[in-house]
């Protein structure tokens, strides 16, 4: 489900890429800011059916907005809280076909149907996480979250 059409219907194909694409963007950047600017940009301009993608990273014990396309956002996190916090808290990635169903779900943005949560955990520490959410429930597939571990750990590189 990417928007351009130079992507092909090999799913895994096109994570690829975009692993590759990142590496690209961000060879020789070192600022993790700007770097996870880019990352949120780059996936928002390749997903379709998407209403927010960004990260939230962690401070002082909990996770606080980092850079995201999107509507405004909550800006602080409790772990194990709502999806993001539970995906941190477990450092697991979570897909949740219906935000509503998930116990605690933050609605930060009414329009949000779906949710996908990477952790992002370099050298065994957490460093926050990526979330992607959508207006249509079930958008996000076991492929979408394998090729966005990939995604991650290509990040993981630059930051």
């Amino acid at each position: 489900m990417f928007i351009k059409t130079a992507y092909s219907e090999d799913l895994t194909a096109n994570y690829t890429m975009l692993a590759k694409q990142l590496d690209a963007l961000l060879d020789g950047e070192t600022n993790a800011i700007a770097n996870l600017s880019n990352a949120s940009a780059l996936l928002n301009q390749y997903f379709d059916q998407i209403n927010w993608v960004g990260f939230y990273l962690m401070e002082e014990g909990e996770l606080v907005l980092g850079p995201f396309q999107g509507l405004p956002a909550c800006v602080r996190i409790s772990l194990g809280r709502g999806v993001c916090g539970t995906s941190a808290s477990t450092e697991q990635t979570i897909i949740v076909p219906d935000v509503h169903a998930f116990p605690g779900h933050i609605a930060c943005d009414a329009a949000s149907q779906s949710e996908i949560v990477v952790p992002i955990v370099k050298e065994g520490k957490l460093l926050g996480v990526l979330d992607i959410d959508s207006p249509i429930k079930e958008r996000f597939s076991e492929q979408d979250a394998t090729g966005l571990e990939q995604f991650v750990q290509v990040l993981i590189k630059h930051i």
